[in-house]
C-alpha cells in the first residue's frame, strides 16, 4: 500500500479569516517565517510522499506559484550577494512534484476530493485539508501511512476536543482494538453536544482507497446544488467494516481559529533560539499584572 500522492483540497473562500483572506488565500497566511501551506506540504515529504495534488481554483494561483521558481526574485537576491536567502527561496522550488486539478464550484470536502479522481487513479492516497498544521516526531501523515499499511485498510486521523466544541467537527462512533487505534462505525457531521456518539474529531488528514470515489459519485447529484462531504463516503467504508482511526499524537493548530493561528506563530517564534527571550519578554509586557 505505497502512498505516493496527496490530496490537498485548497479551493475555499477561507471566509473564518476575513478580512485578511479577502485578497490572499488562507493557505498562504504566514506562519512565523513559512506560510501556513509550505508545512503541509513539508510534512508530505517528510512522509515519503512524492506527489502533491492541489485542489484549487482560478484565484488561488499564488498558492502554486509559491512552490515554483521566482527567477526575478532570484536575480535580485544573487546580485545583492544574498546567498543564503537565495538558497532557501530555490529549496522551496525543489520540495515536491507538483499537479494542480481545478474545482470550478466549491462544494465541499467530498467534491474536491473527487475532482481529483483521474489524477489519482486506482492508487491509494492521502488527504490533508490546508489550514490544519500538525506538528509532532512523527509527522501525522506518516502515523497514519503506517497504519495503513500494517492493516492495508482506510485509516483517518483523530483527536479529542472539548465537549462543547464537536459542534465544529466530524465526530466518530468507535470501538478501541489497540493503542491509539479505533475500529470507525459510524460518523457525525457537527454534531450537537447532546447527539455526540463520543469527542474525538477528525482533525484533517486521511489514508483513503480509490473505493471511496465509488461511493461519493454514489452519493453525489450535481443538480442539487448543494455539498458533498467527504463524511458521507467514510460513513459507508465504515458501516463495511473497512475503515479504522488512529489518534494523532502531536501539537495542533487550525489555522482558521483566529486563537490557534496567534498562538502557531508565537510557538514557532519562541523555538528561534535568537528570538525566544524577547518574545517572551514582550509577552509578559502585555499581561499586566495580577
Amino acid at each position: 500500500m505505497k502512498i505516493s500522492k496527496v490530496i490537498i483540497p485548497v479551493a475555499g473562500w477561507g471566509t473564518r479569516s476575513l478580512p485578511a483572506t479577502k485578497n490572499l488565500p488562507k493557505e498562504i497566511l504566514p506562519v512565523f517565517k513559512k506560510p501556513c501551506i509550505q508545512y503541509i506540504v513539508e510534512e508530505t515529504i517528510d512522509s515519503g510522499i512524492e506527489n502533491v495534488v492541489f485542489v484549487t481554483n482560478k484565484n488561488k494561483t499564488i498558492i502554486e506559484d509559491h512552490f515554483d521558481y521566482n527567477l526575478s526574485l532570484e536575480w535580485v537576491l544573487e546580485r545583492s550577494g544574498k546567498m543564503e536567502l537565495l538558497k532557501e527561496v530555490r529549496k522551496v522550488a525543489e520540495l515536491v512534484n507538483i499537479i494542480t486539478v481545478r474545482q470550478k464550484r466549491q462544494m465541499g470536502l467530498g467534491h474536491a476530493v473527487l475532482c481529483a479522481k483521474e489524477v489519482i487513479k486506482d492508487e491509494p492516497f492521502a488527504v490533508i485539508v490546508g489550514d490544519d498544521l500538525l506538528f509532532s516526531s512523527v509527522p501525522g501523515i506518516k502515523q497514519l501511512i503506517d497504519i495503513a499499511q500494517a492493516e492495508n485498510m482506510a485509516v483517518i486521523g483523530v483527536m479529542p476536543v472539548e465537549k462543547n466544541k464537536v459542534s465544529n467537527y466530524g465526530i466518530i462512533s468507535a470501538e478501541e482494538i489497540g493503542p491509539h487505534l479505533y475500529r470507525v462505525r459510524d460518523l457525525q457531521e457537527k454534531p450537537s453536544v447532546e447527539e455526540a456518539a463520543s469527542n474525538l474529531a477528525v482533525v484533517g488528514r486521511y489514508i483513503l482507497t480509490p473505493q471511496i470515489f465509488y461511493y461519493l459519485e454514489k452519493i453525489f447529484d450535481p443538480s442539487m446544488n448543494q455539498e458533498l462531504e467527504l463524511t458521507e463516503g467514510l460513513r459507508m467504508l465504515a458501516k463495511e467494516n473497512k475503515l479504522l482511526a488512529v489518534r494523532l499524537q502531536g501539537m495542533r493548530f487550525d489555522i482558521g481559529n483566529w486563537v490557534d493561528y496567534l498562538i502557531a506563530n508565537i510557538y514557532f517564534a519562541i523555538q528561534d533560539e535568537e528570538l525566544r527571550d524577547d518574545i517572551i519578554k514582550r509577552i509578559r509586557e502585555l499581561i499586566p499584572c495580577s
